[in-house]
């Protein structure tokens, strides 16, 4: 699924930033760039689906309806948003595209790991199953928010 998503991201962050910045801006359109970038999200997340489809089917089975939800993620949205509004060139909306979807794999990768551990747990009765997820969740959060250094200041 993380594969699927840094695929998509990067696709759409690429795909977006041409049909803006080659077709949308000189012909004044940059109006519509939010229902056109919907559109690329769109056919690039059926591109995926056909091509997970043609290469593995049993992986296509695995991830079922997740597949084709990757269309409404905000992640795919918000990034070529914010590349549009960064004004960020070609090769930085790529490698943008590619870390936020690295980024999203390792999430995804530890929440798998955490939910395995807390399946085991010996967590008290009223706090097993979604409870201690979001406890371990918001602990994940805050250790993440750490990457983002100390500044002293209230965010």
């Amino acid at each position: 699924m993380g594969g699927a998503t840094t695929f998509v991201l990067t696709l759409t962050a690429g795909c977006c930033y041409g049909v803006n910045n080659l077709i949308l801006d000189p012909l004044g359109l940059s109006s519509l760039d939010l229902i056109v970038d919907i559109v690329i999200i769109a056919i690039a997340v059926q591109l995926v689906e056909i091509l997970i489809k043609k290469i593995s089917y049993d992986l296509y089975n695995a991830l079922g309806i997740y597949l084709p939800l990757i269309t409404t993620n905000c992640i795919v949205l918000g990034l070529v948003l914010l590349n549009v509004s960064l004004h960020h060139s070609f090769i930085n909306s790529i490698v943008y595209a590619l870390g936020a979807g690295s980024g999203f794999t390792l999430v995804l990768t530890l929440f798998a790991a955490i939910r395995e551990r807390l399946q085991i747990a010996d967590v008290p009765l009223p706090f097993k199953g979604t409870p201690v997820a979001l406890i371990a969740a918001g602990l994940m959060s805050l250790a993440f928010m750490g990457f983002a250094g100390f500044t002293g200041s209230a965010v």
